[in-house]
């Protein structure tokens, strides 16, 4: 069950692009979004004195790169940050995560380093520059309680302040039907699977739309040629796909999307999928035969 939630942020310096201090409702954490051009505002902050965890995040090389991040805990954050500041040159802003009340110490700290760090490597949203794998501290069962909890909190912030680092991306375990339910914002998710399935490309895939945009699911058949109409943000995706390895072909031949991928649109991934300029609103169907367009009504917008 997903509880609802108040975030109350300060924007420290009046902008949207500068420092902001995060609360949650009744959580005893808090939260710092800190841009790197604006870290040296932060030295009189008492509270980032205290003992915490913080993510480095930094921009990817170039298109066929993941962003980075560099995930740390300190008993003295400030001090950390500083020699992060001077020797660190990759990242260009920084969320710290400290207590309210000072009650995380280095146990503590530790073990959220090390979970923090295993949860996003699943993810594998981000390129981790941290050199070693961080070792969690041992901790008592009700100090386990309390730091998941808090981790809990800490996932949810890094989300809502725009970075998925620990957010997978959706499995295959795509939902199941909701019956006798009163909640109404609970959907049935097996509506909301399409699919492609075209014989004479040999291609075919499943997908959904998500908040990021449209999802198509591992394992998915990519047409093995291109019409000399496919858009040339088509070609290029796919030649990008086929070099990061996203995109291989398996021992028939046969292209394969190995992992799960999200385009920015039904139409860029059915284009994909289908190697021609096509409309994903027209292209993905559900298991009724509904085209995307019918589900949402837009069949005659673009997607």
């Amino acid at each position: 069950m997903n509880f609802r939630k108040t975030i109350r942020q300060f924007f420290i310096d009046g902008i949207p692009n500068g420092r902001i201090a995060c609360e949650l409702s009744n959580w005893v954490g808090k939260a710092y979004k800190i841009p790197r051009n604006l870290f040296k505002k932060c030295i009189d902050r008492d509270d980032l004195t205290s003992t915490g965890v913080y993510i480095l995040f930094g921009k990817p090389e170039n298109s066929l790169e993941k962003p980075k991040a560099y995930i740390g805990e300190a008993e003295n954050i400030k001090e950390r940050l500083q020699e992060h500041f001077r020797k660190k040159e990759f990242w260009n802003e920084v969320i710290v995560f400290i207590s309210k009340d000072n009650d995380l110490n280095k146990a503590h700290v530790r073990y959220l380093e090390a979970k923090m760090y295993q949860i996003s490597k699943q993810a594998e949203r981000y390129k981790l520059e941290n050199s070693q794998e961080p070792k969690p501290a041992s901790i008592s069962e009700a100090e386990t309680a309390e730091m998941e909890e808090f981790l809990y909190n800490l996932k949810f912030l890094t989300n809502a302040l725009g970075h998925k680092l620990f957010e997978e991306i959706e499995s295959e375990n795509i939902g199941t039907t909701v019956s006798n339910s009163n909640n109404v914002n609970e959907i049935d998710d097996t509506e909301m699977i399409f699919y492609i399935n075209s014989v004479k490309k040999e291609a075919n895939g499943k997908g959904k739309r998500t908040s990021e945009g449209f999802l198509v699911y591992k394992e998915a058949k990519i047409s093995k040629s291109l019409t000399t109409s496919a858009p040339k943000k088509t070609k290029k995706l796919r030649a990008e796909l086929l070099q990061k390895g996203i995109i291989e072909k398996d021992e028939q031949a046969i292209y394969i999307l190995k992992n799960n991928y999200i385009f920015n649109s039904p139409s860029a991934a059915a284009s994909l999928i289908l190697g021609a300029s096509v409309s994903g609103k027209r292209e993905w169907k559900n298991e009724r035969g509904e085209t995307l367009g019918e589900v949402e009504g837009t069949e005659s917008e673009e997607s």
